[in-house]
């Protein structure tokens, strides 16, 4: 039983621990090693294998509350990786939509007529979602990392978990809005071309990837709220 202290320990905080499967596998190593070292420490103390394992897991503290503090560290590191991927992807994606528009589709008067004033109300709203969410994502990194520095540091978790859900919810309305709007003026405009179905797709996949993100990074702040 002795011999399986450390390993039973280690199985145990790692079944409480949510985030980036690295990041788990490197504290997990990181704290099967230092127990390790503690255990090889006791048995040069004249413990039995056993005892010095034991004695090594019970020096290193309650598996709660070391799980607690690396389900601190966890959650920053996913809050401050989404607030990144937001502040970068977003307008990239913006971009690199509106060039193939311009490009494959042409401006709103080469469709003959213009569309409506509410329909371009919509569209503008949409083009301003991923770079408002975008800025405020960048300010969130920012002031999370300084007031997590006078404060805590799961506090950067917290903002990036609120930040990452409002922003990809705010950019998710923008999208079915303006596709709902267009299939409303006129569907055909939705399948008029090939390569900005693909552009769409691709962006809809990237707004899932975000939207899951921002759930696994509440998720995470949550446990350690």
């Amino acid at each position: 039983m002795g011999a399986d202290v450390i390993e039973r320990y280690v199985t145990d905080l790692g079944s409480r621990l949510q985030g980036s499967r690295r990041q788990v596998r490197d504290l997990l190593t990181e704290t099967r090693d230092s127990l390790t070292d503690a255990t090889e420490a006791h048995l040069d103390d004249g413990l039995t294998e056993a005892e010095a394992q034991e004695r090594a897991v019970e020096e290193f503290g309650p598996v709660r509350e070391i799980a607690h503090e690396y389900q601190a560290e966890l959650a920053v590191a996913y809050g401050t990786r989404t607030l990144v991927w937001l502040a970068i992807v977003l307008p990239l994606m913006h971009m690199a939509w509106e060039y193939g528009r311009m490009l494959l589709i042409g401006p709103w008067q080469d469709f003959g007529t213009m569309p409506p004033a509410w329909y371009l109300f919509i569209a503008q709203a949409n083009d301003l979602t991923s770079g408002i969410a975008s800025g405020v994502a960048l300010v969130a990194l920012i002031l999370g990392r300084i007031l997590a520095r006078k404060y805590d540091t799961r506090l950067l978790a917290k903002v990036g978990a609120g930040v990452a859900v409002v922003a990809v919810g705010t950019v998710l309305l923008g999208n079915i809005s303006i596709i709902l709007a267009t299939a409303h003026l006129d569907a055909a405009r939705l399948v008029q071309s090939a390569p900005m179905l693909v552009a769409t797709l691709i962006s809809w996949i990237v707004i899932i990837r975000f939207g899951l993100l921002a759930r696994r990074c509440l998720s995470c702040a949550t446990i350690v709220a």
